[in-house]
């Protein structure tokens, strides 16, 4: 491109862009030719002139969802904006809602489907619409009694998406992590228990969200684990939790006699579903983003954009 036609573009894209004016007014102010213009704008674009930025919360990434369904092995990737978001609070709330919308329209409708729980899926339940869809039943796929009385959203979490699609919710009656090895097999083999845990694993779709490796994970504020017992785990190379089991960067379980006593479906039945969601969002879960997406324990990822490029290893 000249000079001239470099001044132009930025000319012709100043009057289309900042003062409205169509391409024929911007031919008649510039006297060229309409096609002119319209070269002129095209070539502004292409060279980075030019940045169209989308500020609605709903507005989606699709260069930055094209290149990870390219580089990766995911179905379908979900990117929402993080142009203008004021925190953490509101890029979750943006990721919860583009969840709740990729659900509403995923095809064919899941009849049973199955969920992890935690404050990302009850947020997408929040933002799902009654009705957004007809007869699914939903099923936890893994424990989630709570051990104290701050985070007992696990079952509202499944009854709120089951009501919402007149479903049914099936619960899983059992802590997420037991003391004791014993006990975990004992309540596993209970008949009611052991019904949950078939239903789960032969679920239509999969919805699970994943939690950092840190004080401030879901199964700290839970009661399960401590702190302390959280940052051994780091220290074995753990990067966060899928499903309440802790997982290295590799996709590999860190700890298997803690992975021993959790009670739900195993990491293998979630790598074999057709269809499996993980919503995951912010700068905590950059690392165990990457760790779902690159060791196949997911085949959409719903995300927000800088945790995408992460995942590209694109620094945001």
């Amino acid at each position: 491109m000249t000079d001239t036609d470099e001044l132009l573009s930025i000319r012709a894209a100043e009057l289309y862009y900042e003062e409205n004016k169509t391409q024929d007014e911007i031919g008649t102010v510039l006297r060229l030719t309409r096609w002119k213009v319209g070269r002129l704008l095209a070539q502004a674009k292409a060279s980075g002139f030019i940045r169209i930025e989308i500020v609605h919360p709903r507005a989606r990434r699709l260069s930055v969802e094209r290149r990870l369904r390219e580089t990766t092995g995911l179905t379908d990737a979900i990117v929402v904006s993080s142009a203008g978001v004021s925190g953490d609070e509101e890029l979750q709330s943006r990721t919860a809602q583009a969840a709740a919308d990729y659900l509403t329209g995923l095809r064919p409708v899941p009849r049973t489907l199955g969920i992890s729980w935690g404050r990302t899926l009850h947020e997408v339940s929040l933002h799902l619409k009654q009705g957004w869809a007809n007869g699914v039943n939903v099923v936890q796929i893994n424990g989630g009694v709570s051990l104290n009385r701050r985070a007992g959203t696990a079952a509202a979490t499944a009854v709120t998406l089951a009501h919402k699609a007149s479903g049914a919710a099936t619960l899983l009656p059992s802590p997420a992590i037991l003391e004791r090895i014993e006990t975990k097999q004992a309540i596993e083999a209970d008949r009611s228990v052991g019904a949950v845990l078939k239903l789960g694993a032969s679920a239509s779709a999969y919805l699970f969200s994943a939690g950092q490796a840190d004080q401030n994970s879901a199964l700290v504020d839970s009661g399960y684990l401590t702190g302390e017992q959280v940052a051994e785990l780091v220290r074995k190379g753990a990067v966060g939790d899928i499903v309440g089991r802790y997982i290295d960067s590799n996709g590999n379980i860190v700890d298997p006699e803690l992975d021993e006593r959790t009670v739900g479906i195993t990491l293998d039945e979630l790598r074999n579903a057709k269809t499996a969601v993980a919503v995951i969002a912010g700068s905590s879960k950059h690392a165990i983003a990457r760790a779902v997406v690159g060791s196949g324990l997911c085949t959409v990822l719903v995300t927000d954009e800088d945790t995408a490029l992460a995942i590209l290893g694109e620094h945001p």
